[in-house]
């Protein structure tokens, strides 16, 4: 295990299972509140699907990362961190690939101008997005579809060439079952982040995530909070009274109080050998939650694809939904010159392609490129990069706030937040934080309130088995 901070205390009061977004910013609170924390992360780094990778001597998310202006609890994060300054405004620049051509689709006058819809249906397009903002409060949605809302909005021909690529592109089998909620979460989201203009205004931190992650480590040192990363929690530990810890590899770790921030799935078969008597109904709830998985592809190319930031693809033998130019938001001269592509999809975990290694997921790749851009050649190629997502996209469904768990449940100690418990808004760095900082705080208020119970058959203190590998 690598110790990312710190030395262990005698006892901890809270251990967190996770070290992304939603994880640290709990631990944040949980430290800020004087409580000995402990977060433990499987992965070789922090930020989950926000870690980053170097291109360039600049560090890059594996995945691709912006930031909308309602997007406050990171901005706030930044500047508590002293990050304010690197947060840079830029405009963005979206795309719509159909039939073989790229639209533009940045402000109303290119809704206007969108060529794969007539000029009766631009307009029913352009009113609809209009009215899907109106909507104040998503439980007027939630009984409905998305399908079922956005026909009812603007007819079917505009849902069959613009909405219905878009769902089954990103959830596949999934799509006709998305809640219309979700769907008025990105438009609520987009709506509200734009100029005067119209256009859109997305934010981006120079340095990425990496560099507010390089300012928060040393603060939640500061606080107490102790990281493990390459340290895969088994097992969340039960007696008959709650949570008494967990084990991590050959080591028990007491502390009657655990968050777990990981997807449902995996939340569920931490507790597969709890005997609690509450745990049985709270796995089959946490496995209800379907979910996908997401890869990227990512190329440092000599020069661009194109002028679009956000290319939304609609083509079906196309194997990606997204092509994501992060180096046509922020420049690449903050990346040794190389023009950064993000390739993305959203698939089963058991899908061909999430399944391929690396060299073949380019290879797949290269004639399918080809054909969208006809310029492309390999050799634009000076590296590539895939990352893989195992749990990225929970699949939000009508009456979704009827499946998902809240962050307290009948085990007393277990608390669970996650992406799937950001609902109703959608999954990102915003949001996880907002999440965690949620639960630390609740956390924290319980740990203050509740009387003092005993860890059952686990030690007061955590047990280490084997060498020390902090």
């Amino acid at each position: 295990m690598t110790a990312v901070n710190g030395e262990p205390p005698a006892r901890w009061d809270v251990v967190v299972v996770g070290a992304g977004f939603t994880g640290l910013a709990a631990a944040h609170e949980l430290g800020r509140a004087g409580l000995r924390c402990l977060v433990l992360e499987a992965d070789d780094r922090v930020g989950g699907l926000a870690g980053t990778f170097t291109v360039g001597g600049r560090q890059l998310e594996r995945f691709y990362h912006h930031w909308f202006a309602s997007d406050t609890d990171v901005f706030r994060l930044c500047a508590d961190l002293g990050r304010a300054g690197l947060v840079q405004r830029h405009h963005g620049r979206t795309g719509f690939y159909y039939a073989g051509g790229i639209h533009r689709l940045s402000s109303p006058l290119d809704v206007l101008r969108f060529a794969p819809l007539p000029p009766a249906d631009r307009l029913r397009l352009g009113r609809s997005v209009l009215r899907a903002g109106r909507v104040r409060h998503w439980r007027e949605l939630e009984a409905l579809t998305a399908e079922e809302w956005l026909v009812g909005l603007g007819g079917r021909r505009v849902y069959d060439r613009v909405w219905r690529p878009l769902l089954e592109g990103k959830f596949g089998p999934y799509a006709s079952e998305v809640g219309a909620t979700w769907m008025w979460t990105k438009l609520h989201l987009r709506g509200g982040s734009r100029s005067r203009s119209g256009r859109e205004v997305l934010y981006y931190l120079r340095g990425g995530c990496g560099a507010l992650l390089d300012a928060w480590l040393p603060r939640l040192a500061a606080l107490g909070v102790r990281i493990r990363t390459g340290s895969p929690v088994a097992e969340v530990l039960t007696g008959p009274q709650g949570v008494t810890g967990v084990r991590c590899g050959g080591e028990v770790i007491a502390a009657p109080r655990v968050l777990v921030t990981c997807a449902p799935g995996p939340a569920a078969a931490l507790l597969a050998r709890s005997a609690h008597p509450a745990v049985p109904a709270l796995r089959r709830r946490l496995g209800a939650i379907p979910y996908l998985a997401n890869l990227c592809l990512v190329l440092e190319n000599d020069r661009p694809l194109s002028g679009t930031y956000w290319l939304n693809v609609t083509d079906p033998h196309f194997p990606y939904v997204g092509v994501i130019e992060h180096t046509n938001l922020d420049a690449p001269a903050h990346y040794g010159g190389r023009h950064l592509v993000y390739l993305s999809t959203y698939l089963p975990a058991d899908a061909a392609l999430y399944r391929m290694g690396d060299t073949q997921v380019y290879r797949h790749s290269l004639p399918h490129l080809r054909r969208m851009f006809p310029a492309f050649r390999e050799d634009w190629v000076r590296a590539h990069h895939v990352w893989r997502a195992p749990y990225a996209q929970p699949v939000i469904t009508r009456h979704y706030s009827r499946a998902v768990p809240g962050v307290e449940n009948a085990v007393p100690g277990l608390y669970l937040s996650g992406m799937a418990q950001v609902f109703p808004e959608d999954r990102g760095t915003n949001y996880a934080l907002r999440g965690g900082r949620r639960a630390g705080r609740l956390i924290a208020d319980r740990a203050r309130t509740a009387p003092r119970r005993s860890n059952g058959t686990a030690s007061a203190a955590a047990v280490r088995i084997g060498a020390d590998r902090d």
